[in-house]
């Protein structure tokens, strides 16, 4: 059976996937979610557990993509190349953290950004141009970052001849290293722009797309997509790592195996729900929110609401809207888009809604978690270094330390797996601070972000309240 994809907000016909994909946002502003989830059996997950991780995508994405939308010969050639940079064999490493109990990292960035945004971008961006080509058709790509979106799109995007892109960025809200990684790609098609005046980050951006994307008439005219995790492409994508960790780690599919997972705009997360909804079965997921805690209210309280973002140490997460959790209220209010706009306007409407029981019941059911201060943050990294030689990045350290905050609503025999999602070197600084030294250990520094220092930048820089027209101007003129 083919899958259709429906908006949230129920305002559109179903599509096909190449439709979602190159959409990006549904015409009625909603997001796309899939008519129906595929399931995985446990004989088939016991099957797979064999797999390498270009292998097991493949499986998984076909069950998403049929074949006379994609051959699977096309298919699996895109699976291969959207991997083929990872400077890891095994795409994602899994490193059991001495002196801390049964505790993993799971290590996501292997990519070339290295970030796990690129465990699911290359292949994104790799399908699309491959939808555009079948269409001689061309799509101008801007999406918001708060760090690492960015990168990996600019990167995944450089040198298609049907995609350009536009990566945005809060100028001043993300590391040297990260803006770097935007402004040095120097190709034809990739245009960053960094945006001033930005009190909520990369928030205020997502508000100034949003309404572009609002604008049929203009975003037709523009040939508008995007490529955040409001892309369904995207979450799909990252479903493909909570399998394969589990698989590496789990000695059979009934341990109690918890993902712990630093989250801003619930993208992974939703990726981790997706899994275990095709039949993977995760005891729990720990959702680790630094001060910008609107999740972990939610899941807590029931109140989900929108306040004044925080700067702090773990950027990328620093978001308080976080979109893709109204994919997930969408799936835990049975799929009824007036419900969905109902909640959507009270949101937008008053900053806040509250749950009803079900409804907050259905939300937290095998999801536990935790806001972590920059202090805990920054003292995670170095106990850590300091007990067993592992460096984190701030996002990871993290999920890390909620564990220590939740460890007693968890089985003694849980197996947890912290989802590492940055290399420690895209964050210079902070490891300095963490770790009370002017000298970066070995574990902090990569080549790529050395040589970035040295090339020539290309970026654009505009105010918010110019964003609107200086976008649409620039896409003009290509």
């Amino acid at each position: 059976m083919t899958i259709k994809y429906l908006s949230t907000k129920g305002g559109v016909s179903p599509v096909d996937f190449d439709e979602a994909v190159l959409q990006g946002f549904a015409l009625d502003g909603g997001l796309f979610v899939p008519d129906t989830i595929p399931t995985i059996t446990k004989k088939q997950l016991e099957e797979w557990s064999t797999l390498n991780f270009t292998e097991l995508a493949f499986k998984i994405l076909s069950l998403y993509i049929k074949s006379d939308l994609v051959s699977p010969d096309h298919l699996e050639s895109i699976v291969q190349k959207s991997f083929a940079s990872f400077q890891s064999q095994e795409k994602v490493e899994i490193v059991q953290l001495a002196g801390f109990d049964k505790t993993y990292i799971v290590e996501l960035f292997h990519g070339p950004t290295l970030s796990f945004k690129d465990m699911a971008m290359g292949f994104l961006l790799n399908i699309m141009d491959y939808f555009l080509e079948k269409r001689k058709n061309k799509i101008n790509i801007i999406l918001a970052t708060t760090g690492d979106t960015g990168p990996a799109a600019a990167w995944a995007a450089a040198g298609k001849n049907n995609i350009n892109c536009w990566p945005l960025f809060p100028k001043g809200m993300i590391t040297r290293e990260q803006e770097l990684q935007m402004t040095t790609i120097n190709v034809d098609n990739v245009f960053p722009v960094g945006v001033s005046n930005c009190p909520d980050g990369g928030d205020d951006l997502d508000l100034v797309l949003a309404e572009i994307f609002l604008d049929n008439d203009l975003r037709e005219k523009l040939n508008l997509s995007s490529v955040n995790s409001i892309n369904w492409c995207r979450v799909m994508v990252q479903s493909i790592h909570y399998i394969y960790s589990y698989l590496k780690v789990a000695k059979s599919l009934d341990e109690k195996i918890v993902f712990s997972v630093p989250s801003g705009a619930f993208g992974n997360l939703f990726g981790g729900y997706l899994a275990r909804s095709m039949g993977l079965p995760v005891y729990s997921f720990i959702c680790a929110n630094n001060v910008n805690n609107t999740l972990h209210k939610a899941f807590s309280t029931g109140v989900f609401q929108k306040k004044d973002l925080i700067e702090t140490k773990s950027s990328a997460i620093d978001i308080v809207v976080p979109y893709n959790f109204w994919r997930y209220i969408y799936f835990m209010i049975k799929k009824d888009g007036i419900k969905l706009n109902s909640l959507f306007e009270n949101f937008s409407n008053y900053g806040k809604i509250k749950f009803d029981d079900d409804i907050y019941q259905k939300i937290k059911h095998g999801f536990l978690s935790c806001s972590i201060s920059d202090i805990d943050t920054i003292q995670t990294i170095k106990e850590v270094f300091s007990k067993s030689n592992y460096l984190l990045d701030p996002h990871t350290a993290v999920a890390v330390k909620s564990i220590d905050y939740l460890r007693g609503n968890l089985d003694e025999d849980s197996k947890i797996l912290c989802l590492a999602t940055a290399h420690p070197a895209k964050f210079p600084d902070i490891i300095k601070e963490s770790l009370g030294s002017d000298v970066l250990p070995q574990q902090a520094k990569h080549k790529s972000l050395d040589d970035s220092y040295l090339k020539n930048e290309k970026c654009d820089m505009c105010h918010l309240k110019e964003l609107k027209t200086h976008l649409i101007e620039s896409i003009e003129k290509i």
